[in-house]
Protein backbone atom coordinates (compact mmCIF):
# COMPACT_ATOMS: atom_id res chain seq x y z
CA UNK A 1 0.00 0.00 0.00
CA UNK A 2 1.26 3.47 -0.81
CA UNK A 3 0.58 6.69 1.02
CA UNK A 4 -2.43 8.43 -0.54
CA UNK A 5 -1.99 11.69 -2.37
CA UNK A 6 -4.01 14.76 -1.40
CA UNK A 7 -6.69 14.04 -4.01
CA UNK A 8 -7.64 10.87 -2.14
CA UNK A 9 -8.71 12.39 1.18
CA UNK A 10 -10.60 15.42 2.40
CA UNK A 11 -8.51 18.57 2.97
CA UNK A 12 -9.69 18.56 6.59
CA UNK A 13 -7.82 15.28 7.09
CA UNK A 14 -4.45 16.58 5.87
CA UNK A 15 -3.22 17.27 9.41
CA UNK A 16 -4.09 13.73 10.48
CA UNK A 17 -2.47 12.17 7.41
CA UNK A 18 0.70 14.16 8.09
CA UNK A 19 0.89 12.69 11.60
CA UNK A 20 1.26 9.16 10.26
CA UNK A 21 5.01 8.75 9.74
CA UNK A 22 5.01 4.98 9.32
CA UNK A 23 4.63 3.36 5.95
CA UNK A 24 3.42 0.12 7.57
CA UNK A 25 -0.06 1.33 8.42
CA UNK A 26 -1.21 -1.90 10.09
CA UNK A 27 1.72 -1.79 12.47
CA UNK A 28 0.99 1.88 13.16
CA UNK A 29 -2.66 1.08 13.90
CA UNK A 30 -1.60 -1.63 16.37
CA UNK A 31 0.95 0.62 18.06
CA UNK A 32 -1.52 3.48 18.30
CA UNK A 33 -4.19 1.19 19.73
CA UNK A 34 -1.77 0.14 22.47
CA UNK A 35 -0.82 3.77 23.13
CA UNK A 36 -4.50 4.75 23.32
CA UNK A 37 -5.21 1.97 25.81
CA UNK A 38 -2.26 3.09 27.96
CA UNK A 39 -3.51 6.66 27.85
CA UNK A 40 -7.04 5.64 28.81
CA UNK A 41 -5.72 3.50 31.67
CA UNK A 42 -3.80 6.52 32.99
CA UNK A 43 -6.83 8.75 33.53
CA UNK A 44 -9.68 8.48 35.99
CA UNK A 45 -13.39 9.23 35.67
CA UNK A 46 -12.90 12.82 36.88
CA UNK A 47 -10.26 13.56 34.26
CA UNK A 48 -12.37 11.78 31.63
CA UNK A 49 -15.23 14.21 32.35
CA UNK A 50 -12.93 17.23 31.82
CA UNK A 51 -13.80 19.85 29.19
CA UNK A 52 -11.13 22.35 28.30
CA UNK A 53 -13.80 25.03 27.76
CA UNK A 54 -17.54 25.48 28.15
CA UNK A 55 -19.47 23.88 25.28
CA UNK A 56 -16.52 21.73 24.16
CA UNK A 57 -16.44 17.95 24.18
CA UNK A 58 -15.34 16.13 27.31
CA UNK A 59 -12.50 13.63 27.16
CA UNK A 60 -15.15 10.86 27.22
CA UNK A 61 -16.90 12.46 24.27
CA UNK A 62 -13.63 12.65 22.33
CA UNK A 63 -12.99 8.96 23.04
CA UNK A 64 -16.55 8.08 22.00
CA UNK A 65 -16.18 10.13 18.83
CA UNK A 66 -12.95 8.31 17.97
CA UNK A 67 -14.71 4.95 18.35
CA UNK A 68 -17.68 6.17 16.27
CA UNK A 69 -15.38 7.48 13.54
CA UNK A 70 -13.36 4.25 13.55
CA UNK A 71 -16.57 2.25 13.11
CA UNK A 72 -17.96 4.47 10.33
CA UNK A 73 -14.73 4.81 8.41
CA UNK A 74 -14.11 1.09 8.81
CA UNK A 75 -17.50 0.43 7.22
CA UNK A 76 -16.58 2.73 4.35
CA UNK A 77 -13.38 0.77 3.80
CA UNK A 78 -15.33 -2.51 3.91
CA UNK A 79 -17.86 -1.31 1.35
CA UNK A 80 -15.20 0.02 -1.02
CA UNK A 81 -13.01 -3.08 -0.61
CA UNK A 82 -15.98 -5.28 -1.51
CA UNK A 83 -16.59 -3.28 -4.68
CA UNK A 84 -19.71 -1.42 -3.54
CA UNK A 85 -20.20 1.50 -5.91
CA UNK A 86 -22.94 3.24 -3.92
CA UNK A 87 -22.06 6.64 -2.52
CA UNK A 88 -21.37 6.25 1.19
CA UNK A 89 -22.78 8.96 3.46
CA UNK A 90 -20.92 11.36 5.67
CA UNK A 91 -21.87 11.85 9.30
CA UNK A 92 -22.39 14.80 11.59
CA UNK A 93 -19.94 14.14 14.40
CA UNK A 94 -21.51 16.79 16.62
CA UNK A 95 -24.98 15.22 16.35
CA UNK A 96 -23.50 11.77 16.97
CA UNK A 97 -21.74 12.94 20.13
CA UNK A 98 -24.78 14.88 21.32
CA UNK A 99 -27.00 11.81 20.93
CA UNK A 100 -24.56 9.26 22.33
CA UNK A 101 -24.49 10.33 26.00
CA UNK A 102 -20.84 9.33 26.27
CA UNK A 103 -20.51 11.20 29.56
CA UNK A 104 -22.87 8.60 31.06
CA UNK A 105 -20.59 5.73 29.99
CA UNK A 106 -17.95 4.28 32.27
CA UNK A 107 -14.47 5.11 30.99
CA UNK A 108 -13.59 1.43 30.90
CA UNK A 109 -16.51 0.70 28.59
CA UNK A 110 -15.46 3.48 26.22
CA UNK A 111 -11.93 2.08 26.22
CA UNK A 112 -13.26 -1.42 25.51
CA UNK A 113 -15.47 -0.19 22.67
CA UNK A 114 -12.55 1.62 21.04
CA UNK A 115 -10.24 -1.41 21.43
CA UNK A 116 -12.78 -3.82 19.94
CA UNK A 117 -13.62 -1.64 16.94
CA UNK A 118 -9.93 -0.95 16.26
CA UNK A 119 -9.06 -4.65 16.57
CA UNK A 120 -11.83 -5.59 14.13
CA UNK A 121 -10.47 -3.08 11.61
CA UNK A 122 -6.92 -4.37 11.99
CA UNK A 123 -8.00 -7.98 11.39
CA UNK A 124 -10.05 -6.88 8.38
CA UNK A 125 -7.14 -4.95 6.84
CA UNK A 126 -4.64 -7.74 7.50
CA UNK A 127 -6.73 -10.05 5.36
CA UNK A 128 -7.39 -7.77 2.39
CA UNK A 129 -5.91 -8.83 -0.91
CA UNK A 130 -3.60 -6.27 -2.52
CA UNK A 131 -6.10 -5.36 -5.25
CA UNK A 132 -8.75 -4.53 -2.61
CA UNK A 133 -6.48 -1.84 -1.15
CA UNK A 134 -6.56 -0.03 -4.49
CA UNK A 135 -10.33 -0.12 -5.07
CA UNK A 136 -11.99 3.25 -5.19
CA UNK A 137 -15.37 4.50 -4.10
CA UNK A 138 -17.26 7.58 -3.03
CA UNK A 139 -17.45 8.51 0.64
CA UNK A 140 -18.95 11.69 2.04
CA UNK A 141 -19.62 12.96 -1.53
CA UNK A 142 -15.91 12.66 -2.38
CA UNK A 143 -15.25 10.27 -5.29
CA UNK A 144 -11.95 8.50 -5.82
CA UNK A 145 -11.33 7.33 -2.25
CA UNK A 146 -9.05 4.31 -2.11
CA UNK A 147 -9.48 1.77 0.67
CA UNK A 148 -5.92 2.61 1.67
CA UNK A 149 -6.79 6.27 2.16
CA UNK A 150 -10.26 5.85 3.62
CA UNK A 151 -9.17 4.11 6.78
CA UNK A 152 -5.48 3.64 7.20
CA UNK A 153 -4.41 7.23 6.58
CA UNK A 154 -7.49 9.33 7.24
CA UNK A 155 -9.44 7.40 9.81
CA UNK A 156 -8.60 5.99 13.19
CA UNK A 157 -4.85 5.58 12.92
CA UNK A 158 -3.76 9.20 13.22
CA UNK A 159 -6.67 10.20 15.43
CA UNK A 160 -5.74 7.99 18.35
CA UNK A 161 -2.16 9.24 18.21
CA UNK A 162 -3.26 12.72 19.20
CA UNK A 163 -6.35 11.90 21.25
CA UNK A 164 -4.81 12.62 24.61
CA UNK A 165 -3.45 16.03 23.64
CA UNK A 166 -6.60 17.00 21.78
CA UNK A 167 -8.87 15.91 24.61
CA UNK A 168 -6.88 17.76 27.22
CA UNK A 169 -6.23 20.99 25.34
CA UNK A 170 -8.67 21.18 22.48
CA UNK A 171 -5.80 21.41 19.99
CA UNK A 172 -6.34 20.00 16.51
CA UNK A 173 -3.59 19.02 14.10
Amino acid sequence: MTRPDASQYAPAHAGYVALVEEEDILSAMEQQSSAMQKFLASIDETRAAHRYAEGKWSVKEVIGHIADAERIIGYRALAIARGDQQALPGFDENAYVENASFDDWKLGELAEQYALVRRADIVFFKNLRPEAWERRGTANRKPGRRVASVEAHTGGAPVSAVAGRAAATGERP
